[in-house]
């Protein structure tokens, strides 16, 4: 089982490192989803050797549904990544029938291939319209892997959907479940099949001013979901 933090900073990045934790996916903005990180976070975090560093590819946040503007913002995201030690990218486009957008993706996953970056289908999957047909032309594309709660508000309750994608994806596509994770329901979901898990290991401080809130590390989340996988 792999194990992914969703982080926010450097310092998360650091934490992944010091509990064995092989990959994150790096954002800004958790509370909206999570937005594309600054190039030079990306740069930093990238730097730790023992973490792969998969980014995040969303430019504004609200649905998953892009103009050839920000589009083409997407695309100049993954190209900046060119000389960073980036392992993957983590994005998704959907058309405006809650259909997976298949020209878009097809070029930002072409693009990402030629830099030699994995590819990540993030939650718009859980946006989509029918989740079968949807994975089967995530395979189609070529994604890596595929982020998902099952369609439902968080993993546990999506369990039984999640477990029916592990089944038809057959070990062409990682299916990642994540949205809600805790030390609670994590072996539940872990029981479906999946290939990884993924979630989030910040917590928010008591916002000082109106410039906004800055999270810390959740130790004691991170330790009991960990131990989980390691009794």
């Amino acid at each position: 089982m792999t194990i992914e933090f969703c982080v926010d900073s450097y310092l998360g990045a650091l934490a992944a490192k010091s509990h064995g934790v092989k990959r994150i996916e790096l954002c800004s903005a958790l509370s909206v989803g999570g937005l594309s990180p600054s190039i030079g976070l990306v740069i930093k975090c990238a730097e730790i050797k023992e973490v792969e560093t998969h980014v995040m590819i969303r430019p504004v946040e609200g649905n998953f549904v892009y103009d050839n503007d920000i589009f083409e913002a997407m695309l100049q995201e993954i190209i900046c990544l060119k000389n960073t030690s980036a392992k993957g990218v983590v994005f998704g486009c959907l058309n405006k029938e809650g259909e997976i957008h298949i020209e878009q993706n097809k070029i930002l996953i072409e693009k990402a291939k030629t830099l030699g970056l994995e590819t990540t289908f993030h939650r718009a999957f859980d946006q989509t319209n029918n989740p079968t047909i949807a994975l089967k032309k995530l395979i189609a594309l070529g994604f890596d892997r595929v982020l998902t709660s099952g369609t439902k508000k968080n993993a546990q309750d999506g369990s039984e959907i999640i477990s029916k994608l592990v089944h038809q994806a057959k070990g062409q596509i990682q299916i990642m479940a994540g949205c809600g994770v805790n030390e609670n329901n994590v072996e539940q979901i872990a029981q479906t099949g999946v290939d990884a898990i993924h979630f989030t290991i910040h917590k928010k401080q008591k916002q000082m001013n109106e410039m906004g809130v800055k999270n810390t590390i959740d130790e004691k989340k991170i330790k009991n979901i960990l131990k989980q996988f390691n009794s």
